[in-house]
């Protein structure tokens, strides 16, 4: 059997091939993505900040985080599994469209639910992604 921590890191590897229909089938059918309300990446794209179903999740992984994020790359510093649950600690880079450089850490917690994703909570530097995105200070 595949174990919380596997799913989770082949997941990741689906997320950067923008295949939505791929992406879609890591998800449990009502999975749930959280992330902060407001925060700047939601705001830019005029986005929901808590996507419900496999299908919307993907749509923004594959499509709609492109529109702000350019030459993503992901760098893991830490992934950790108790049970169904698995974090992920890693720094985002990227261009935004203005051509400025964006860099920002995340924490992402994932439970797990049979072999796919059933729920994830981002957690990020909410002032500091919107100063890079908005260049000014967090509302």
């Amino acid at each position: 059997m595949t174990s919380p921590r596997n799913i989770v890191l082949n997941a990741w590897k689906t997320f950067s091939s923008r295949d939505a229909d791929r992406i879609a089938a890591v998800f449990t059918d009502d999975a749930e993505w959280i992330a902060p309300k407001g925060n700047a990446t939601a705001v830019a794209l005029d986005h929901t900040d808590h996507m419900v179903g496999a299908r919307q999740i993907a749509r923004f992984i594959a499509q709609e985080m492109h529109r702000l994020f350019a030459d993503i790359d992901i760098a893991f510093r830490g992934v950790y599994a108790d049970g169904d649950v698995v974090i992920v600690e890693e720094r985002m880079r990227a261009t935004l469209p203005d051509g400025k450089p964006y860099e920002n850490d995340y924490c992402f917690v994932f439970t797990v639910a049979g072999m796919r994703i059933r729920e994830v909570r981002e957690y990020m530097d909410t002032r500091g992604g919107w100063r890079m995105v908005f260049g000014e200070e967090a509302r």
